[in-house]
């Protein structure tokens, strides 16, 4: 069975550290984190994986799970809400480390229920 989910993926400059620093970026903004508690999402690291489901080497993306069924217009907002955090994140990054932040992407999936 496959659930929906939001999937951020930075680009190839990204280092563990950047992925670790947003996943936990994500987990601290409020709006995520009330539905965290509730058991309304879950936010985790994955092995980067293909459009097929298949591995893609080293590299890892960052899933919002969003738990039952979600309907479409709850998922378009909440991707838009993960959209502007992880636009955030890349602005306040820019400002503490040296370089440009990694770029990134972010959309909606269908997701394996492998939680």
């Amino acid at each position: 069975m496959a659930y929906q989910g939001i999937r951020v993926r930075l680009d190839g400059t990204a280092s563990e550290g950047d992925i670790g620093a947003l996943r936990k970026w994500l987990e601290r903004e409020q709006r995520l984190d009330e539905k965290v508690r509730a058991g309304e999402l879950h936010i985790q690291e994955r092995p980067r994986t293909d459009e097929t489901g298949a591995p893609m080497g080293i590299g890892m993306d960052i899933v919002v799970a969003m738990a039952g069924g979600a309907g479409a217009a709850v998922a378009k907002d909440l991707l838009e809400y993960v959209k502007r955090s992880v636009a955030e994140w890349r602005d306040v990054r820019r400002g503490v480390e040296d370089g440009d932040p990694p770029s990134g992407r972010v959309d909606l999936v269908d997701l394996p229920d492998d939680r």
